[in-house]
């Protein structure tokens, strides 16, 4: 198979085609796992993986939303989706192209199997000062869903300190040069400096109450040199349906607007503010 460069010319990505691709090829070989092709034979629609799907929703909705992220915390991983086209001042300091909708999946930052990992990540004496709880007996007796306020606050700990760094790992960032000229003032990653809403998806997020954290920490720090939103605003997917209407969202794409409206409990005369 033969397809256009994804980097055709300098300060030009060209992504959409190879994605499209590989999403055809997921389609066709998945159907051959075992169990899969009853699968195929029960759905008159596509198949697409869960990743694909959310960013297919996710850049229906900044037509109507604007620049938005969606954070999907899982047990066992956590993706960041971004469809930004950032600002015109971070774009003239930019040294190489990012993409318009961007995605990342971090496999090891899960807020049940990787759990362990999401804490040494954050810093144990941190999440244990955040929380006041015993991380190692937490970790022992944690379940796919917390069972008591104890196992609650923990997983509210892991999934806040999952998102930050998915986050961290997916935003750029402003650098120093410095030349025989002087110093020059460069951008690298991809900016969110333009994102106004930050939406919550996936098990962790849809169902937790830590949006108004999640602002806090997700907002731009100037001193920090990440470009990260400026004053998001976050909204949960309430209907936990983003991925679901990834699938819908070419063929149907008013009715699967006005669904993720309705899950984020939003009107859509005011989803523009």
């Amino acid at each position: 198979m033969i397809l256009p460069n994804v980097y055709p010319r300098i300060d030009e990505l060209n992504i959409e085609p190879a994605r499209k691709l590989i999403v055809k090829l997921f389609e066709e070989k998945i159907t051959q796992a075992p169990g899969m092709s009853h699968i195929k034979e029960m759905v008159n629609g596509h198949l697409k993986p869960t990743p694909g799907a959310v960013m297919d929703a996710a850049v229906l909705l900044q037509k109507t939303l604007g620049d938005l992220m969606v954070l999907d915390v899982g047990g066992a991983t956590t993706d960041v989706h971004s469809v930004a086209e950032g600002s015109s001042e971070i774009r003239d300091k930019m040294i190489s192209p990012e993409p318009f909708a961007k995605r990342t999946v971090e496999g090891d930052l899960g807020v049940y199997i990787n759990a362990r990992n999401v804490a040494e990540t954050a810093g144990f004496d941190a999440l244990q000062a955040a929380t006041g709880l015993d991380l190692e007996s937490e970790l022992e007796r944690l379940r796919p869903i917390p069972t008591d306020d104890g196992m609650r606050r923990f997983v509210e700990a892991l999934t806040l300190a999952a998102a930050k760094e998915a986050v961290n790992r997916h935003v750029g960032r402003i650098r120093y040069l410095y030349t025989p000229s002087g110093r020059v003032t460069v951008a690298s990653g991809k900016d969110l400096t333009t994102v106004k809403w930050i939406i919550g998806t996936g098990g962790a997020l849809t169902r937790l109450d830590i949006g108004a954290r999640l602002e806090n920490a997700l907002r731009r720090r100037p001193e920090t040199g990440e470009l990260l939103p400026e004053f998001p605003q976050f909204l949960t997917d309430s209907d936990y349906i983003l991925a679901a209407i990834g699938l819908i969202a070419e063929d149907y794409p008013d009715a699967a607007t006005a669904l993720m409206l309705k899950s984020f409990r939003m009107r859509r005369d005011i989803s523009g503010s």
